[in-house]
């Protein structure tokens, strides 16, 4: 059996190493480590890699972040996939930097790349590894509150500590979320 591993992110060099895009850059982590390479797919408006040896498809959707449901319906019904097959990786300000979970059946909790996703499709019944970015917070009045919005935060780029611990630590906690 297969699995669709959908890395979430906005296409684009300008948006590489952003918080937004921590599900390409785990996804891009893994496919270097295993020496493999992307290809476009345009049926699917995504970049995919075939990872035999591992029973993975792993997509990155070129729809941009908030449009990221079309390119999961559009994946699950080219590869033939139930919702079940359907591990998609993604940035989390609610879990502490560098923290990483795995849920299943959970709201969006206000992503708007999953939220999409969870309208497209009709259905939260999917798998989510999540990486933590965060939320931004300030000291104002003596009280520790976000210094600007959410949306600003997400668009910034990680440090290179981050990137590197976000790439070590994600693949492997790929690897075993896909454990079960």
């Amino acid at each position: 059996m297969l699995t669709l591993v959908l890395g979430l992110g906005n296409p684009g060099e300008k948006y590489k190493n952003n918080r937004h895009n921590a599900g390409f850059i785990v996804l891009d982590a893994f496919v270097a480590q295993k020496g493999l390479t992307w290809s476009k797919n345009k049926k699917i408006h995504s970049e995919v890699c075939v990872a035999k040896e591992d029973d993975l498809i792993l997509i990155k959707p070129q729809t941009f972040m908030n449009e990221s449901g079309r390119a999961v319906c559009e994946a699950l019904a080219y590869y033939s996939a139930d919702t079940s097959d359907l591990l998609i990786v993604h940035d989390d300000v609610d879990l502490e930097p560098l923290q990483f979970r795995v849920s299943r059946n959970s709201s969006s909790a206000g992503h708007h790349g999953v939220q999409d996703i969870v309208d497209k499709i009709g259905t939260q019944d999917f798998t989510r590894s999540r990486v933590g970015i965060g939320r931004p917070k300030a000291v104002v009045d003596g009280q520790e509150r976000p210094s600007y919005s959410v949306e600003k935060y997400v668009l910034e780029d990680f440090s290179q500590e981050e990137l590197e611990v976000i790439r070590k630590k994600g693949v492997e906690y790929l690897l075993s979320s896909l454990k079960g």
